[in-house]
């Protein structure tokens, strides 16, 4: 079985990731090949895009979300995501027991007793008058009838996993500040979510393996449960085992990948790319090697915004009235330094809508 050095994954990685060279892809398109964008932080996606595509326009991805074609919305490993409305219609019930999990998993004595189909249902209810709400607002709907766990309890439960819902705009539009405003999932898109197959078998975690494994492969399994939080995914993996194929990491563990998917030679040369907060193409692994390295890694957790040099973590950068910070995590050399500041510039540059702005580079780390 062929034996893919960290370089040689790096490599993959950026061409799935479309961190190689600028796509060409239509902004819908990008995001449904990249399954999503994480979005707890709403500006970040646009910054995510801009280093992905050529001649990014946020207009383009605000008009997307006003006009329903993308939705922000709880999904993997329970944080807020950017997907399309056809992918968080199809995998939104896939995920409903692992959001369960997870938000029980930090109100579990908040929530004990309570009966949460009766609580989905009291939801769903109140939110049937078709009016957004807060997450606060529809717990405190409800605090009269389980006073116990109280609003967070509540609310996280409600919105993050019992009621599918959409963060409405203005919420994550280009440079809007708006707080969170909730709306079923349903009511905004039209129809409910697609449910689970009546046969018992798992069509959409099959699909799930081949579409992380186009934007993020060659991936072990393990890196495919981190990037979605689902546990229940080896069947599916079984089920469609005949139509991948295999390699080993230096480190020995099985990597499965996509017949036809791209994997660059490791020396191809690759650009100066800054990243947003919490982007997939690091926290998309359980192994991260491939693209961080192990002293920098708590990075990748903390909501740091990381600048990619020869495809890994080399600097971390900020915004700061309009100039784009620096600050290399190491020493680099002259040619690296200069692919910073021209990237920066750039950055800069959309950031304040093409009227300015500068980078400024820290000492090195």
């Amino acid at each position: 079985m062929t034996v893919l050095g960290t370089r040689a994954l790096n490599r993959a990685t950026l061409a799935r990731q479309l961190l190689l060279e600028h796509a060409g892809l239509p902004v819908l398109d990008a995001v449904a090949h990249l399954c999503g964008l994480q979005a707890q932080e709403p500006q970040e996606p646009f910054v995510g895009l801009w280093s992905r595509l050529r001649g990014f326009d946020p207009a383009v991805l605000s008009d997307l979300l006003v006009g329903r074609g993308v939705v922000r919305t709880h999904l993997m490993r329970r944080t807020v995501h950017l997907l399309t409305a056809g992918d968080v219609l199809a995998w939104r019930a896939r995920h409903d027991v692992m959001l369960r999990q997870r938000v029980l998993g930090t109100y579990r004595r908040e929530l004990a007793g309570v009966d949460l189909d009766e609580l989905a249902a009291a939801g769903r209810a109140v939110m049937a008058d078709g009016r957004p709400r807060s997450m606060t607002e529809l717990a405190r709907a409800l605090a009269g009838r389980w006073p116990e766990p109280g609003p967070r309890a509540l609310g996280e439960m409600l919105v993050a996993a019992l009621v599918p819902m959409v963060q409405m705009p203005p919420r994550g539009l280009w440079r809007a500040k708006a707080g969170v405003r909730n709306v079923p999932l349903s009511s905004w898109l039209g129809r409910e979510i697609d449910p689970p197959a009546p046969d018992g078998s798992d069509p959409v975690g099959a699909n799930l393996v081949r579409r992380y494994l186009a934007a993020f492969g060659p991936a072990a399994t393990a890196d495919l449960r981190a990037w979605c939080g689902l546990a229940g995914l080896p069947a599916a993996v079984a089920a469609i085992r005949e139509e991948l194929i295999c390699f080993r990491d230096e480190r020995g563990r099985e990597l499965l990948d996509l017949p036809g998917a791209p994997r660059p030679d490791p020396d191809t040369p690759a650009p100066v790319r800054f990243l947003p907060a919490f982007d997939n193409a690091i926290l998309g692994y359980h192994d991260r090697g491939r693209i961080i390295d192990d002293a920098h890694r708590g990075l990748s957790v903390a909501g740091a915004r990381v600048v990619l040099v020869d495809g890994r973590v080399a600097a971390t950068w900020t915004v700061d009235a309009g100039t784009v910070v620096v600050a290399p995590l190491y020493h680099l050399s002259r040619a690296d330094l200069d692919g910073l500041a021209e990237q920066g510039r750039a950055l800069a540059s959309f950031l304040s809508d093409g009227d300015g702005g500068d980078v400024r580079i820290a000492e090195d780390g």
